[in-house]
């Protein structure tokens, strides 16, 4: 899935573009056949773990039909967990990467999905970064799984704010800022207040429900 440019007249491979939009447009143009898992996290390379924190949880906003959170969250569990514990490149167990989809419907997810990506990287560039080296990495990587089990459970809408909140983490990451790295953090206490009322008001619902019953 290397691939060169289109453009590009010489015999020298292409860098890997900056923005994580134009590295998933090149990735859906590429696109032939069948393309798994195991492809895109190749082709991510060594930013394959801020793009996967982006992708799985940005395809969350889009909408899917019922269930593909779930699908899509053990992804997200696994990237992120790895992240936590430091790992230097992503790994997908076999059962996950072997996952493939057609390339006319990896290419209009995509189409859905770069959009909307575009319009958030005119926000995010390298600055305030607050970590020390890898510091960082673990924490978002600790958040973004605590989010990912939520975007897992059938919550009805619980799992869009999760989401949102890892994307923001993960441009976070992409590019060292500091600023999205605090907005990714707003958005994720927003989520847990959100989850806590939603799974608060279930619990109130059913004793009223049971008191009533019996």
């Amino acid at each position: 899935m290397e691939g060169f440019d289109a453009g590009h007249t010489g015999g020298a491979p292409r860098r890997k573009p900056r923005r994580l939009s134009l590295l998933f447009a090149r990735l859906a143009a590429e696109a032939d056949g069948r393309i798994t898992v195991a492809e895109i996290v190749d082709a991510l390379g060594d930013r394959s773990f801020a793009a996967l924190l982006v992708l799985f949880a940005a395809l969350n906003l889009l909408p899917l039909p019922p269930g593909s959170s779930a699908v899509l969250g053990v992804p997200l569990l696994i990237v992120a967990a790895q992240l936590m514990y430091g790992s230097k490149r992503a790994w997908l167990p076999r059962f996950v990467a072997e996952k493939s989809v057609p390339a006319e419907q990896f290419r209009s997810l995509m189409n859905r999905l770069v959009p909307r990506l575009v319009w958030l990287e005119k926000f995010v560039r390298p600055r305030y970064w607050p970590f020390w080296r890898r510091r960082g990495d673990r924490i978002i990587g600790v958040m973004s799984f605590l989010l990912a089990v939520v975007v897992t459970l059938p919550i009805p809408l619980g799992n869009w704010l999760p989401a949102f909140a890892i994307a923001l983490l993960g441009l976070a990451l992409s590019e060292r800022d500091g600023l999205m790295f605090a907005a990714g953090s707003a958005v994720s206490m927003a989520a847990a207040l959100v989850i806590a009322f939603v799974i608060g008001a279930a619990g109130v619902a059913t004793q009223a429900a049971l008191g009533w019953m019996f």
